[in-house]
């Protein structure tokens, strides 16, 4: 993944493995589903979701994982039970490629964060 300078999540998506390419979009719509009023953007080179400005999810592909950021202190105590065969660590979940992707899990936690967001808003 040389390329950098990504303009789209389309575009950040194009540069994985189809395989990868395919669990990405799945991390995408899942997260669209969840927030549906979210903005899609690129930030840190990687995707992101805003609301009202802050951001709420980012998502990233890796070679044998996917992750979301930020994993909070709040959300992680909030679904420890269900992060538990996950790899937690400084703000990133860690989800394996060679599993199925966790789409309620997932979902669940694109709602957590948009709420967390609209909170620090206020």
């Amino acid at each position: 993944m040389a390329k950098t300078d990504f303009k789209s999540v389309d575009e950040y998506i194009a540069t994985h493995p189809e395989d990868v390419q395919a669990i990405l979009q799945r991390v995408r719509s899942t997260i669209r589903k969840a927030v549906p009023g979210a903005e899609e953007a690129i930030s840190y080179q990687i995707p992101t979701y805003k609301l009202h400005g802050r951001y709420v999810v980012y998502f990233a592909g890796w070679k044998r994982h996917y992750s979301l950021y930020p994993a909070t202190d709040r959300l992680v105590e909030a679904f420890k039970d269900d992060l538990a065969p996950y790899e937690v660590s400084k703000g990133t979940i860690r989800f394996p490629l060679s599993r199925p992707v966790p789409v309620r899990l997932i979902a669940r936690i694109a709602k957590f964060r948009a709420r967390e967001a609209a909170e620090a808003r206020s």
